[in-house]
């Protein structure tokens, strides 16, 4: 924590408290002190003023009061570089008697609005959980060349593997649902348990048929934990930092990602080699005592399991009020999956049978064009998805990323490079607005139901184009060509769906998605 500052105020006390009252919103405490939070929850300020001749010398001091699970690695040097700016920006307000010092501005990777401890802690677990989950997930898409060398596979019939593990949805869509009827807190924790057993028995798989069943587990079990607890981390967030909390999610996942690419340059080591990133994630298993523990329920699901609402109805989306917003969505999931799919499980295979990269170089490629600007897409994303809205952002970022994506597998040299990192500048706040859209257009009681059939809708669409990617690559020259054509589903999804989305990002998420759905023919005053 920063050291205590004095400083000379012209000002009687009197004069200095009351100023500390009304710009800092500072009140009595123990002692005589002056007490608050003037710039969130997170960071305690107290202030004692003593007379000093005509005027007032005031000791501040400021201690961060936020911790944060599994993360402090992270936030703790944030906050205390926060805990040092507040404390500066207090002196200079009870020094200043013209009431001109600028409002102390909000940190990129702080809320901006407070977080209760309870909200906080289901956070980092739901990001811990969530980065490991993405972790095992991504394997597959990592290691797909060496794995395809290990079993003799060519690229059809690794396109065709890789389809088949997108079948895990069925049970995805089943786990992800019960989330509905019995919370977010026990789906989650089941989930992340398949994931680690599944990707344990991945790291023995002794063919390729057994090694496509095993992802076809690890893949369901991954969907369904991924998109509950993103379903939690917005229902718990408080207004104005649904957007914020999303970011966070996605912040860990990448992080999940970035952890496969760095184990990547094992697979060199040997044919065999691959296995042990693999065993590397069914060891998380051991971890979910642990997370499960910091891991609440929702306050909204436990509000919606005691007023007795019916929970995971599919009549719900049936309603006018939902029917749409789902068809969109759906619409928007399955023609971007078309693209997203085969772009990101078939890049390794690309550059290394396309344009001749090592797995070391790809794990370079990977680290410079996806690290920086991956972390750039989606902190400043947040803050676009948040000031801007849902909805333009989920179009002109959709758009830019497919175009630029589409353009990097039809590339060769340093224009790889650049034009992954721009490709992925756009795909992260596209993610996060649409992702955002998922949890918050659809109602508490059938949230995890909506998002579980949203996920078939998505997973679908990345079977077709997985498939089409795989067998369009030697009619069409190259696995590059295939991919790109797949674009102008995205590009579709982008123009002629997302328009006609809702806007979600100015309002309550009890207003955008009220708990229970009215029946329009009934009288105002009958609950229906």
């Amino acid at each position: 924590m920063p050291g205590p500052v004095t400083v000379r105020a012209d000002d009687a006390p009197a004069g200095v408290a009351a100023r500390a009252a009304r710009v800092l919103g500072l009140e009595s405490g123990p002692g005589g002190a002056l007490v608050g939070y003037p710039h969130g929850r997170e960071i305690r300020v107290e202030a004692t003023v003593r007379p000093d001749g005509a005027g007032s010398r005031v000791d501040l001091t400021a201690r961060v009061e936020a911790r944060v699970p599994y993360f402090d690695w992270f936030f703790g040097p944030i906050l205390r570089r926060r805990c040092r700016r507040v404390l500066r920006h207090c002196a200079a307000v009870l020094t200043d008697a013209d009431d001109d010092i600028r409002p102390l501005r909000s940190s990129y990777f702080l809320p901006p609005v407070p977080f209760d401890d309870e909200q906080i802690t289901l956070l980092a677990s739901a990001c811990a959980l969530g980065a490991l989950c993405s972790f095992g997930s991504a394997l597959f898409g990592q290691n797909a060349n060496s794995v395809a060398d290990a079993f003799g596979s060519h690229d059809a019939t690794l396109g065709t593997s890789l389809a088949i593990t997108r079948a895990g949805v069925l049970v995805a869509l089943v786990v992800a649902a019960l989330a509905d009827r019995y919370g977010r807190r026990a789906v989650v924790a089941a989930g992340f348990g398949g994931v680690g057993l599944a990707n344990a028995a991945t790291a023995l798989a002794p063919n390729l048929a057994f090694f496509t069943g095993s992802q076809l587990l690890t893949r369901a079990f991954v969907q369904a934990t991924l998109v509950v607890a993103g379903i939690a981390v917005v229902e718990e967030a408080p207004e104005r930092a649904r957007a914020y909390a999303a970011t966070m999610f996605a912040l860990a996942s990448g992080a999940g990602f970035a952890l496969s690419v760095i184990l990547l340059p094992i697979a060199d080591l040997g044919p065999q080699a691959w296995r042990v990133s693999f065993a590397v994630s069914g060891l998380t298993v051991l971890l979910l005592p642990a997370l499960v523990r910091s891991f609440p329920e929702t306050r909204r699901y436990r509000r919606v399991v005691g007023e007795a609402v019916s929970r995971g109805r599919l009549r719900t989306l049936r309603d006018r009020s939902y029917a749409s917003r789902f068809a969109l969505l759906g619409g928007i999931a399955f023609l971007t999956g078309v693209f997203s799919a085969p772009s990101a499980q078939l890049t390794n295979r690309f550059l290394s049978d396309d344009r001749g990269f090592s797995n070391l170089d790809v794990s370079v490629f990977r680290a410079v064009t996806n690290g920086i600007p991956g972390l750039i897409g989606v902190v400043v994303g947040g803050r676009l998805v948040e000031s801007r809205g849902r909805r333009p952002v989920a179009i002109w970022a959709t758009a830019l990323a497919t175009a630029v994506q589409a353009a990097f597998f039809l590339s060769d040299g340093a224009w790889l490079w650049v034009l992954s990192a721009v490709a992925l500048l756009g795909a992260a706040p596209a993610s996060i607005a649409l992702g955002t859209l998922d949890a918050e257009l659809f109602p508490t009681e059938v949230r995890g139901t909506s998002n579980a059939l949203l996920l078939v809708c998505g997973v679908t669409g990345a079977v077709t184009g997985l498939l089409a990617s795989g067998f369009l690559a030697d009619p069409l020259g190259g696995l590059g060509r295939s991919i790109a054509l797949c674009g102008a589903a995205a590009m579709a999804a982008a123009l002629l769906l997302a328009p006609r989305l809702p806007e979600s990002a100015f309002h309550a998420l009890d207003e955008v998605s009220p708990s229970r759905v009215v029946d329009p023919r009934a009288p105002a005053d009958d609950p229906g």
